[in-house]
């Protein structure tokens, strides 16, 4: 099983997520009843869509990890799955973005921002 799979299966459980298509047409996503959360498009990269204020308030952190990658005016990561301790960050950032989405209200259709990062983003493997 890899990673992104395990990740995958664990957060399937979780009750305020459910879990299909991703809505950029690669891989599955993971959402709540206001907006997708979690995009699995491959063995190793999820986005996860965290919001602007999320990624404002833990941006120092995120840009010191080496499995978190930031593209500037996203409103998500991607997070780059090589071990474990990458699995546990992924499952504590699901968890805050389901935070910063609990109040947001269900838009009409996705403002600028809110794509995902799949294609945009370029993961180097770690030395």
């Amino acid at each position: 099983m890899t990673l992104a799979q395990r990740a995958m299966k664990q957060l399937e459980v979780w009750p305020d997520l459910t879990s299909g298509p991703a809505s950029c047409g690669a891989g599955r996503a993971l959402r709540t009843v206001h907006s997708e959360i979690v995009h699995f498009h491959s063995e190793r990269d999820v986005d996860l869509h965290l919001t602007v204020s999320a990624i404002q308030r833990f941006h120092d952190d995120l840009r010191e990890s080496t499995a978190i990658r930031l593209l500037p005016g996203s409103n998500w990561v991607t997070v780059h799955l090589d071990c474990d301790t990458d699995v546990d960050l992924l499952m504590s950032l699901v968890s805050a973005a389901l935070k910063a989405h609990q109040h947001r209200p269900s838009p009409a259709s996705a403002p600028a921002g809110d794509e995902c990062n799949f294609r945009r983003v370029t993961v180097l493997p770690r030395s």
